[in-house]
């Protein structure tokens, strides 16, 4: 077996695959999955070298780190795997709002701890800035959780430039997760300099634009009722035809290429910075192997030029969320 990529994680001495597995579909937010082909999927990413997994509390909630913790603490050795507090949900779904108390953090660790079945989170996210608590008060409980063992290196999610920069002096941020994908390219300029400035790993999640790059979503009745993505203002009426003709760029270059069209999205986005990972969901092992083959593509200035000048930034029509 050829040997997997990998990039640095910050500043630390920890390499992570450039491309590696966001979890949150297994359980949540995308119609049914099942927990055992999600499981097998886990091992097929570790047989194939891949490392970083990512989940999170409020996924399911809760069940999606029992469903991670379950498929990696028998490998644990040949896995980074990161999490995510911050979000408060009730047991039915509802979000409860948005909370970086210190005391809050402690708790959450410890349940996220308990239900991964790990005695340490290699990296720990705030999920999303509370602004009710100042940030040097949130990441000041983070570090305490450095120094008790109980996590290797922090994170924050969502978070602007000025909030990274306060983290960082508080104690050093090893990565900012952001969505970032061609069809969503607002974190260029300032947050993907101050995160190559301070040393700090860029985690692009959704990078395929929820799917919408593969190709694969051509009318919204292509999703499930229970999925979000249906509701989602990106998706729906004269927004999704917009945007549908965005991707009919991807999928010219990608068939001139000889490669998918989720190909070129993930082989674009390693190509912005070294600093650049990405965390792709699927819950199948064709498209992983799929997305995986996204490391061997390369593009060229000219393929680049085209990309900038069919997707610039701004060209997605709808809100995020």
């Amino acid at each position: 077996m050829t040997t997997p990529p990998r990039r640095r994680l910050g500043q630390s001495a920890a390499q992570i695959s450039p491309i590696g597995l966001g979890c949150m579909g297994m359980s949540d937010f995308y119609g049914q999955a099942d927990d055992e082909v999600s499981v097998a999927l886990m091992h097929h990413a570790l047989d194939c070298g891949v490392n970083f997994f990512d989940t999170a509390d409020m996924y399911g909630p809760w069940t999606n780190e029992r469903l991670v913790g379950r498929a990696l603490r028998a490998r644990r050795d040949e896995a980074i795997i990161a999490t995510k507090f911050g979000v408060m949900r009730a047991a039915g779904g509802a979000f409860l709002g948005i909370n970086g108390q210190p005391a809050y953090v402690r708790a959450s660790c410890d349940a996220s701890l308990e239900r991964l079945g790990v005695e340490s989170i290699d990296l720990y996210f705030q999920h999303r800035v509370d602004p009710k608590t100042p940030i040097e008060e949130t990441v000041g409980a983070m570090a305490e959780l450095v120094g008790a063992g109980k996590v290797r290196f922090l994170g924050l999610s969502e978070a602007t430039p000025d909030q990274l920069r306060r983290a960082h002096a508080v104690h050093p941020i090893a990565a900012l997760q952001t969505e970032y994908s061609l069809w969503t390219r607002e974190p260029e300029g300032e947050l993907l300099e101050t995160c190559r400035e301070l040393g700090v790993t860029f985690v692009a999640y959704s990078p395929l634009g929820r799917g919408f790059l593969t190709g694969a979503i051509q009318s919204p009745d292509d999703f499930a009722d229970d999925d979000f993505r249906k509701h989602n203002p990106r998706f729906q009426g004269e927004n999704f035809q917009h945007n549908l003709a965005l991707v009919t760029a991807v999928r010219t270059l990608a068939a001139k290429k000889g490669v998918t069209p989720a190909q070129i999205g993930l082989a674009w986005l390693l190509s912005r910075g070294e600093h650049i990972v990405c965390i792709p969901g699927t819950t199948k092992v064709a498209r992983f192997d799929e997305n995986q083959g996204a490391n061997n593509v390369a593009l060229s200035a000219q393929d680049l030029a085209y990309l900038d000048e069919h997707l610039p930034v701004g060209a997605a029509v709808g809100a995020r969320y």
